[in-house]
């Protein structure tokens, strides 16, 4: 704690100067945490998917989304319309809460009598965030014979609830909000037009037979998108190219039978290989675009890949010497999937990417069947996409011997611990600089041999904020990390010469515990003060492995699972999960990893390396450019600095946990 001269507390410091942020506030405050600000179609499209929720939930037709003149937006549905009785806790119309309650919606009463399935995701804070920054929302509720109306002004009510009986001839259920996003929270008011267009049509894909219009009162133009023939319809309109072979378009759902995902969840799909043309891609998770992609791509991707790998092996259609991978099949796919997942996790708080690790499995179970068995059926068309595939293999490995040639010439002889990858294929190839020996172990045995090579550090790394350039290699792990990656050290103005670069990604995997942190830090330190061409041309990469596994137990037709999760947020969530499949209280336990070596090689394949599952995050500079990096890092890193680092504690002591 900071203190005066007269070694007393600040003055200002109280009861009274710790804020809680009630209600929308912390909306209000952060509204970056809870939306994107450039622009408020986000917020608009959080009105959007709840209409979109009633529709996939069987109880709508038509969505009509008007811009008005004033500004303001309108979404209007023929849902069930929101209830607007009062809540039985909370004493309030149900209505109201849902539109100013941070985590309230019938999307958390999950489970045989819930509203909702399936629906956009659960960061619970939805249609209240639209309505927290909205200098206006107005909302009309019919149901039950009745209209109810009320009106809210930066997220409190303005005009109370008011209900009415239906008159002859209105409509007789369905919500209409409109909203008028307040400015001062967005870079800019105007919604960017080509983005809406493109969410509404993909609305309309994603639900075949639902209508869904735009009008827009300044230009007097009335848009309308209805697709009768699903994703195969729209993926066909926006196609670049002619596809080699036809349409392979499909879909499927567990039932209630399935062993390892809940009833309903599964993926609907189409996908065009072509010759040439910018691919199109596009991937949803209970109708939200992830843009970003995330594990049903992945489970996507490796369907593919195995059914095609199946039929060439079955065909005996591979040439000697040629190893396929998987993106040589999915380079030329372009693709429309949607899929459907109970309690999806999302990085990111507009939900871009999705991260459920199990999506992989159930996308990939349910495309791999359906791709091998057209194949089979359609022989002559299958060969034509092996040729394609094995086409894209052999020119990635001519552009990798290429390579490799050059390199030829005077090879430093590499370090005696480093186990390499087979692959000479360096935009694929990867290394894990990984802490200590034991989980050098695992994951020498856990990892694809083809394009992973692993190198284990022996202790900490030294601090080399400060030394030489020409002394680095007087220590061994830096001289073998700098062999092994095939990079000479070098300052930033230097110009390296990267075509020795062995590996296209560098991995840091340290522990996710304190040490572990600590060695991650040092690692980073080397690589931006020695290396930093590699950060900037985005070699350089930290693994992020899993502090917790919940061991679940079996629950109806589910056997008893192992679960690993990445810190305690998602502890919460999955446990939040389990509860839902209805396991008991406290019957599942939970366990800590205090280091990789306590998992066995399977287990760090899963959670670790296995580039469908595992969290890898590039490693770029932030908000702060070059210059002001390296002034942070001195501070943190230099030897006379222990004055600046304590500063640095003072004011930002309290942001930090400690592990003990």
């Amino acid at each position: 704690m900071a203190t005066n001269q007269a070694g007393k507390l600040p003055s200002d410091y109280s009861e009274g100067s710790i804020r809680v942020l009630k209600g929308l506030e912390p909306v209000k405050q952060r509204p970056g945490m809870y939306t994107r600000t450039d622009n408020p179609l986000h917020v608009i499209q959080e009105v959007l998917d709840n209409a979109a929720d009633e529709a996939l939930a069987g109880h709508g037709k038509k969505i009509k989304v008007t811009l008005h003149a004033d500004s303001s937006v309108s979404v209007e549905d023929d849902g069930r319309g929101i209830p607007f009785g009062l809540h039985p806790e909370e004493k309030a119309p149900v209505v109201e809460l849902v539109y100013t309650r941070l985590h309230a919606g019938g999307k958390f009463d999950k489970g045989s009598g819930g509203a909702y399935s399936f629906s956009g995701g659960l960061h619970g804070v939805g249609v209240s965030v639209t309505n927290a920054l909205s200098k206006r929302l107005e909302v009309v509720t019919h149901r039950e014979g009745s209209a109810a109306r009320l009106a809210f002004s930066g997220g409190d009510v303005i005009e109370p609830l008011e209900v009415r009986k239906l008159e002859a001839g209105e409509r007789k259920q369905g919500t209409t909000v409109r909203a008028w996003p307040d400015a001062k929270y967005f870079e800019t008011a105007a919604l960017p037009m080509g983005e809406l267009t493109h969410l509404l049509r993909s609305k309309a894909v994603l639900m075949p037979g639902v209508s869904v219009t735009l009008v827009n009162e300044k230009t007097r133009e009335t848009q309308q998108w209805l697709y009768k023939g699903g994703l195969s319809d729209y993926l066909v309109q926006t196609l670049n190219g002619d596809p080699v072979i036809p349409l392979f378009e499909g879909s499927g759902h567990a039932d209630k039978n399935a062993d390892n995902f809940a009833e309903g969840e599964g993926a609907d799909w189409c996908v065009a290989f072509t010759e040439d043309g910018q691919p199109v891609r596009e991937s949803y998770v209970n109708l939200i675009p992830t843009s970003a992609g995330g594990t049903h791509e992945s489970g996507l991707r490796d369907g593919l890949f195995n059914a095609v790998k199946s039929f060439i092996e079955l065909h005996s259609l591979l040439p000697k010497g040629v190893k396929l991978l998987p993106e040589d099949v999915f380079a030329r796919a372009s693709y429309v999937l949607s899929a459907k997942v109970l309690d999806p996790q999302f990085q990111g708080q507009i939900k871009e990417r999705l991260n459920s690790r199990d999506a992989v499995r159930l996308v990939s179970s349910f495309v791999r069947p359906a791709l091998e068995l057209w194949l089979n059926q359609h022989v002559d068309y299958g060969k034509k996409l092996a040729e394609l595939a094995i086409k894209a293999a052999q020119t990635r490995q001519r552009a990798g011997q290429k390579v490799e040639k050059r390199k030829g010439s005077g090879v430093a002889v590499l370090p005696g611990k480093l186990t390499d990858c087979e692959s000479k294929d360096t935009s694929h190839n990867e290394v894990f600089l990984v802490e200590g020996d034991s989980a050098g172990g695992s994951a020498k045995m856990g990892r694809d041999k083809e394009s992973q090579a692993i190198l284990p550090l022996r202790g900490k790394v030294l601090n080399t904020w400060e030394v030489e350039r020409d002394r680095l290699f007087a220590n061994n792990e830096i001289h073998d990390i700098s062999v092994a990656i095939g990079v000479d050290p070098h300052g930033p103005n230097d110009t390296p010469d990267l075509s020795g670069l062995r590996y296209g990604k560098v991995c840091i995997l340290s522990d996710a515990d304190v040490d572990g942190s600590h060695i991650q830090v040092l690692l980073l330190t080397l690589f931006f003060r020695h290396f930093p061409k590699l950060i900037e041309a985005g070699h350089v990469f930290v693994a992020r492995p899993p502090l917790f596994r919940i061991d679940a137990p079996a629950r109806g037709k589910k056997p008893a699972s192992k679960v690993y999760v990445l810190d305690e947020g998602e502890l919460a969530a999955t446990l939040d999960k389990l509860r839902k499949e209805g396991v008991r209280e406290g019957s599942w336990s939970i366990s800590r990893f205090k280091g990789l070596g306590e998992m066995s090689a399977g287990q760090l394949w899963e959670t670790t390396l296995n580039p469908d599952t595992r969290r890898l995050l590039p490693v770029q500079l932030g908000s702060l450019d070059f210059g002001q990096t390296e002034n942070l890092i001195t501070k943190l890193m230099g030897k006379g600095e222990a004055a600046a680092r304590r500063e640095l504690m003072e004011l930002h002591g309290d942001a930090v946990d400690v592990d003990i």
